[in-house]
């Protein structure tokens, strides 16, 4: 009687545990998910208004294919003006180097005179110094002395001119050349005009940044939208995942890159392999009061477990978001997979 005992008492054991880890073996655990994925919004970049759009919810699309069009009337308006600017400043750019080329010369004709006034004023200076040499023995009159004398002023006065106009001219040919550089600065901005106009006509058109589902039309065409005006919702199906959550005994043991299987409620008769990527780092809800360790153990940690990439890419037309299921995840690595969670999806 006492063995009968003992054996009931061992399966009732047994039979606790299997309750309690529902009916997974040791090294094993399991919570109730649902089926994610990373959301895109294909958004406008400016405000517009949505001249069309190419795909319906439910279509897949690939990175780079055209999901919609705004209307770039407006822009290509601003183009063909700031295209117009690029030619004046151009223009501008060649007028302004011909003003050089005529302030340089100026400069070189100025530059000849003062030459020529500093010949002439050295010539005179010479004359004037002969005549005192000469007017002391009355070689010459008191009347040509002063007329040298004269001579020799004059020709300071006029090399002095000639030194001014020479350096006005060289003060042109800076402000000229200072001209080509404000010039060549507005074919520049013209140039980065076009190119800034450019790329909004470009962003018009809105692409898809990853292969995906539509998930949502969010706006119509005819619609006119605010910078950042959303337009679609994508859904990335090559980044797909279940959430689930787990009491602190059994999170505290995931290890990233855990062996994960999952069971959709849909389809219960494929497992799909997946890899835990992420486990929280703090709880996601708690009971009232965790003082006791009985209430810490039952704080829940947030799982993510990753669906391989090349899997989803086989299976893509079977990919839905949103599905429920169980995932089980081994925290024993020598642990064995029952047998009804031995065979995956390849």
């Amino acid at each position: 009687m006492a063995g009968l005992l003992v054996i009931v008492a061992i399966a009732g054991y047994y039979a606790w545990q299997t309750f309690n880890n529902g009916g997974l073996p040791a090294g094993f655990a399991s919570g109730n998910g649902r089926i994610e994925a990373v959301e895109i919004d294909v958004s406008t970049k400016t405000a517009g208004r949505i001249k069309e759009i190419l795909v319906n919810e439910g279509d897949f699309v690939q990175a780079g294919q055209t999901l919609a069009r705004m209307d770039t009337e407006q822009l290509e308006a601003q183009r063909r003006q700031a295209e117009a600017e690029l030619r004046r400043a151009v223009i501008g750019v060649d007028t302004a180097t011909s003003v050089v080329t005529q302030r340089e010369a100026e400069r070189t004709a100025a530059d000849a005179v003062v030459a020529q006034r500093e010949a002439e004023r050295d010539v005179a200076d010479r004359r004037f110094a002969r005549s005192q040499q000469l007017v002391r023995t009355n070689t010459i009159s008191q009347q040509v002395l002063d007329d040298d004398r004269a001579a020799a002023e004059g020709a300071k006065a006029a090399l002095g001119a000639a030194q001014a106009q020479l350096a006005a001219s060289e003060a042109a040919v800076g402000a000229a050349r200072a001209a080509v550089v404000d010039a060549e600065a507005a074919v520049e901005a013209a140039k980065a005009a076009i190119d800034s106009i450019t790329a909004d006509i470009n962003d018009a058109t809105l692409v898809s940044p990853r292969d995906g589902r539509v998930q949502y039309r969010v706006a119509q065409p005819g619609e006119v939208l605010s910078a950042g005006g959303r337009v679609l919702n994508l859904v990335d199906l090559g980044d797909v995942y279940m959430t689930f959550f787990l009491p602190t005994a059994q999170a505290g043991r995931v290890a990233i890159g855990a062996e994960v299987r999952l069971v959709l409620d849909a389809a219960p008769q494929y497992v799909i392999p997946a890899k835990v990527s992420y486990v929280a780092d703090v709880a996601q809800f708690t009971p009232k009061t965790v003082e006791t360790e009985e209430e810490r153990q039952k704080l829940m940690f947030r799982v993510k477990a990753q669906i391989p990439p090349e899997l989803l890419r086989k299976y893509i037309q079977q990919v839905k978001t949103g599905l429920p299921g169980v995932a089980y995840v081994r925290l024993d690595p020598e642990a064995e997979w029952p047998a009804n969670l031995g065979n995956v999806v390849q």
